[in-house]
């Protein structure tokens, strides 16, 4: 009889279970978690060492749905399960998004996220179970995660908001809103319906940021009940010398460059910047390796950026917010066709045929 070690929790109305110790204990994650007769597992697995030579997360997220899940098996002309499908990647792609902000910039371990869906109720989703289950692997692990995050989705059936409709409720709503949040804030908002009041929406969050926190703690609890210290993740300040010494070389041309309004000129003098930049830099700092002026260039990019849209209000080519680039369209484009249709905003065009 293995070990396993679980949590329970209330989330509107229904039971949520996260356990651990029963599938996958070689990853340096794993969890079950279960809603209704829906269960997902999420397993977790990373590299000893950074990987070299790259600025950015190596992080990796998959999501499969199998077909045994709902007692089904692949028909028609393929038999076998092989690329995953549209709601795959998708779900892949919302797991992704509110984990990977909770790992610091210059961390630079290969991590993957493997979901794998192994019962399927019919009635309860598991894209929002993916999240929660990916974050409680990543807390009951030693890697440097700043969770945990967790999920629900909020939907409004007859005026009555609804914690993790069913499939059923889904059809009745008039929202439905993913919403991720860490105890203190939200980290991703995502949702569709009908025509909703902004107030309403705010509301809606509101009414799931409490639901997200008794999500949170049951993953500490997990990982209070395997024995597990709390997690302490060294604090990483960054050296600014770099930065600091690019800032005041090269972020007042920077900030004039980012207003020319032609994309082909604009990209031009930012090149110049960057190479003349590097020159200095290299003379003031020999040491300095082509991926440290990379992340250096990169982070002044960022920040000019965003002291203009903050600061001054304006865009990229030097646009306020309120400004639309020249807008034209021409029918009829192609005398083959049976229509066709040219449209252009400044500088990006779109052709539409039949």
């Amino acid at each position: 009889m293995q070990n396993t070690t679980f949590v329970e929790t209330e989330i509107g109305g229904k039971i949520i279970r996260l356990e651990s110790g029963l599938l996958a204990r070689q990853a340096q994650g794993a969890v079950t978690i279960t809603l209704g007769e829906t269960i997902l597992f999420s397993a977790v697995t990373a590299t000893a060492e950074p990987r070299e030579g790259i600025d950015y997360f190596p992080l990796q997220v998959e999501y499969r749905e199998k077909f045994y899940a709902s007692g089904q098996f692949p028909g028609g002309f393929f038999k076998r399960e092989a690329r995953p499908s549209e709601k795959e990647i998708l779900t892949a792609r919302l797991t992704d998004r509110p984990i990977r902000p909770l790992f610091h910039e210059t961390y630079n371990n290969d991590v993957q996220i493997n979901n794998m869906l192994l019962s399927a109720d019919m009635e309860n989703d598991s894209d929002i179970l993916s999240i929660t289950a990916s974050s409680a692997a990543l807390t009951i692990s030693e890697l440097p995660f700043l969770g945990p995050v967790s999920a629900v989705r909020i939907g409004r059936v007859q005026g009555e908001f609804v914690v993790n409709p069913t499939n059923k409720e889904r059809e009745e709503s008039d929202l439905d809103l993913v919403y991720a949040a860490t105890r203190d804030y939200p980290v991703m908002i995502e949702g569709g319906g009908n025509e909703v009041k902004e107030e309403d929406l705010i509301a809606a969050m509101k009414f799931a940021h409490p639901e997200c926190i008794k999500l949170i703690d049951a993953q500490l609890e997990l990982r209070s009940k395997m024995g597990l210290p709390e997690k302490v993740i060294e604090e990483i300040k960054p050296d600014t010398t770099l930065l600091d010494a690019a800032r005041e070389i090269a972020a007042s041309d920077f900030n004039t460059a980012l207003d020319i309004v032609a994309k082909q000129e604009r990209g031009a003098a930012v090149e110049a910047i960057r190479k003349n930049l590097e020159a200095v830099m290299l003379e003031k700092f020999p040491e300095m390796t082509a991926e440290e002026f990379r992340f250096t260039f990169d982070k002044l990019n960022i920040e000019v950026l965003r002291k203009k849209a903050l600061e001054e209000n304006k865009r990229v080519d030097g646009r306020d917010f309120d400004t639309v680039r020249p807008l034209d369209a021409q029918l009829g484009f192609l005398p083959r066709a049976h229509g066709s249709a040219l449209f252009n905003r400044g500088e990006t065009q779109a052709l539409g045929t039949v």
